[in-house]
């Protein structure tokens, strides 16, 4: 009866404890996430636990059976007193990966699931209706908005909703378990929702559906109609006041230095096209590392289950007095024979392991600098890593190799400084030189969405004599994580600073070159 039952109790008496945990505020936002994670584990430990229990009762060690009927049912209480050590091994392994996963997901990517979270739902609220405004005329207090969004576990979809003033007052130190499980689930997948709202819902406002970004073609059409939708009719900027009867104050004022604002403050149609195509860009390499996360813990997972049979499996040995000092050596001269052939593949899954989950260099996404070489990194696995050259050529790294080489990430990096390397003439004016450098100056304060001002420009060396070798040190306003953007700026910059070496009649003279006329004549008497 147990055996055959004994499973639907325990699951009846799982789905008792997850209600009464649900029905606690406090115990759901501190244990509910492990409690998930851990049902099947505990369900099977405690069915083991009443089969090993009502095994012992029927069968109590007496008088009445036979040596041979004896070492009969020692042998199946052994077993069953393996099967529960090893369902509680394995109770201790599922919660030590949830752990690690719970830990490593708050530290890489709370911030940027953040971040994510407040982006999806300035676009969900810009493409909605001005309910700030409606608020207001009806006389109602405007307040912080909410995020809503479906969670699908297994079969069945649960609407969740998340308070945008409550998560952007969270603390990475303070951020439970189950509010990183429920910020993930938002951002699961690699797409941005927006309610479908503005020109093809004019005759029918009473119907909202969920649109999903999936390419950067639907980018440039979702902020297109999302511009029309909070802009005056007719007008070629968003201003705050057209914020504000879609959000409240703070939320403004969050949003505004996002975006890249004129000097008036005014937002463009590029500059908020441009932003949304950055947030579907962001959101969708965080959705690929959230993935690739997930697939690395699945395959450490693997790893520890299978050596966990084998520890159980050995606990069973011994128990049931088959493993004894003649089997043991046996088996460990085998095992050290397999340990030569194994150990080097032990090593790299240890050193792989601590590559990804311990040092995480880099994301899905990040550009990185690697030999000498640009990379972009396409997909993490828990053994090898996979990049794109510029070209588009697949490179694929072991990560044993790359935990022992140089890494720099320009996603992670700071606003980064470029260099560019030109000559003059020696005979150039030290007077010119000055004015090349404040031109160049105010070319920068020219273009303060583009560079920092004050740049640096160094004599490195002066060349036989006649030329003087400069460098001109110049901060972007962005880190080389757009490669493509990075260049362009640059070439300008190249061009500018081309175009104020001709304005100002610098420029490289060749040193007096000798010519031998002598040698000249010659070649015309011989011809």
């Amino acid at each position: 009866m147990v055996t055959i039952s004994g499973m639907f109790v325990t699951n009846w008496f799982m789905h008792f404890a997850v209600f009464i945990i649900e029905r606690n505020y406090l115990l759901r936002k501190k244990v509910l996430y492990f409690v998930h994670s851990l049902k099947k584990n505990v369900q099977v430990l405690i069915w083991f636990g009443l089969i090993l229990v009502a095994w012992v009762i029927l069968f109590d060690d007496d008088d009445r059976h036979s040596r041979k009927a004896k070492k009969f049912l020692d042998a199946i209480t052994w077993t069953l007193v393996s099967l529960l050590v090893g369902s509680a091994i394995f109770l201790v392994k599922t919660y030590a990966l949830k752990v690690l996963a719970s830990k490593f997901n708050v530290r890489n990517f709370f911030e940027r699931i953040q971040e994510s979270v407040f982006h999806q739902y300035v676009l969900q609220t810009l493409s909605g209706f001005p309910l700030i405004e409606e608020a207001e005329r009806v006389g109602r207090e405007p307040s912080t908005g909410h995020r809503s969004f479906t969670s699908t576990n297994g079969t069945v979809e649960e609407k969740k909703v998340l308070d945008m003033g409550k998560v952007h007052k969270m603390k990475q130190e303070k951020v439970c378990a189950w509010t990183m499980r429920v910020l993930i689930e938002a951002v699961g997948g690699s797409g941005l929702s927006t309610i479908s709202h503005t020109l093809d819902e004019c005759s029918n406002r009473k119907k909202k559906s969920n649109k999903e970004i999936t390419s950067e073609m639907e980018t440039v059409a979702v902020a297109y109609d999302i511009f029309n939708n909070v802009a005056k009719p007719n007008s070629s900027y968003i201003e705050e006041d057209d914020l504000l009867r879609f959000m409240i104050k703070e939320e403004v004022d969050l949003v505004l230095p996002l975006i890249e604002c004129s000097e008036t403050g005014k937002i463009t149609r590029n500059a908020f096209t441009e932003w949304v195509i950055k947030v579907y860009t962001s959101r969708k390499a965080l959705g690929h590392s959230l993935n690739d996360t997930k697939t690395a813990v699945k395959q450490v997972d693997k790893i520890l289950s299978g050596v966990l049979f084998v520890v159980t499996f050995i606990i069973w040995l011994i128990l049931m007095d088959i493993a004894t000092t003649k089997f043991l050596v046996v088996f460990s001269s085998q095992f050290v024979g397999l340990a030569f052939m194994i150990g080097s593949t032990c090593k790299n899954i240890f050193e792989s392991f601590v590559f990804v989950f311990v040092m995480h260099p880099y994301d899905v996404c990040d550009r990185c600098l690697i030999d000498g070489v640009v990379l972009l990194v396409e997909e993490i696995d828990l053994l090898t890593t996979v990049f794109l050259k510029l070209d588009n050529e697949k490179v694929f790294y072991p990560n044993t190799t790359l935990i022992s080489k140089p890494i720099s990430n320009y996603y992670r990096s700071p606003d980064m400084v470029d260099s560019i390397p030109f000559s003059i003439a020696f005979s150039t004016p030290e007077a010119k030189i000055a004015t090349l450098k404040e031109t160049i100056s105010e070319y920068l304060v020219q273009n303060p969405q583009n560079w920092y001002p004050n740049p640096l420009l160094l004599v490195n060396a002066i060349e036989n004599v006649n030329k003087l070798n400069l460098n001109l040190f110049v901060t972007h306003t962005i880190n080389f994580q757009n490669i493509t953007e990075k260049s362009l700026r640059r070439t300008e910059l190249v061009i500018a600073v081309k175009r104020i070496l001709e304005e100002l009649e610098i420029d490289y003279t060749l040193l007096p070159q000798d010519h031998d006329l002598l040698w000249f004549n010659h070649s015309r008497n011989s011809v």
